[in-house]
């Protein structure tokens, strides 16, 4: 089945970010990064400030039904504003402290990095989720950047893998998930990523 996949415009990124929050529910990082009082609240309006972020310096897809997106960022992005920052520490709550003592590997020099994907859990099993991403790893690959990622939802690391990442590092967080940061390599034969991206 063929997925219209286009980039991202601010006024779609209400309904991503709502689609996001649907996708992330009972995402194991999402679960022990935000508190759970207000959790859907918060998850909703953390997912609108980081698409905010990557489609100001980045990349972000969605398909022609806003039923799926994926936001890419490059290694140069700047860091987000100090408004942005104290919003964010605002929506982790007491889980700031938790997150700012935790040291994941960093991505390879000058590397893109998967912040996100999500799709409508009614249409998950459709390719949305393949179709969004590679439409993205298509455009990595005319760049010829490698791309980096972090997951901690194991269905998530066996898709990634048919789309060419490798599992870089896995990393054990006491009290919370486990977390594989995963790398891809530019394709010089990216036709099979070259989706068209209108």
């Amino acid at each position: 089945m063929s997925h219209q996949i286009r980039r991202a415009r601010a006024s779609d990124l209400d309904a991503a970010a709502r689609l996001l929050a649907a996708a992330f529910d009972s995402y194991p990082w999402t679960r022990w990064a935000l508190p759970e009082d207000g959790y859907a609240d918060r998850l909703v309006k953390i997912q609108l400030l980081y698409l905010s972020h990557a489609l100001d310096h980045g990349i972000v897809l969605v398909d022609a039904q806003l039923s799926a997106v994926a936001a890419f960022l490059p290694a140069d992005t700047p860091q987000p504003s100090d408004q942005m920052q104290q919003r964010v520490a605002e929506l982790h709550g007491d889980r700031l402290s938790m997150l700012a003592e935790l040291s994941l590997p960093p991505a390879p020099a000058g590397a893109w990095t998967l912040e996100t994907v999500g799709v409508d859990p009614a249409r998950q099993g459709t390719g949305l989720g393949t179709a969004v991403t590679t439409a993205g790893l298509g455009m990595m690959d005319g760049r010829a950047a490698t791309v980096a990622l972090e997951t901690s939802d194991e269905r998530n690391v066996r898709l990634y893998r048919r789309l060419g990442f490798a599992v870089a590092a896995t990393t054990a967080i006491p009290g919370g998930p486990t977390v594989v940061s995963m790398t891809r390599t530019p394709r010089a034969d990216g036709a099979d990523f070259r989706h068209r991206v209108r």
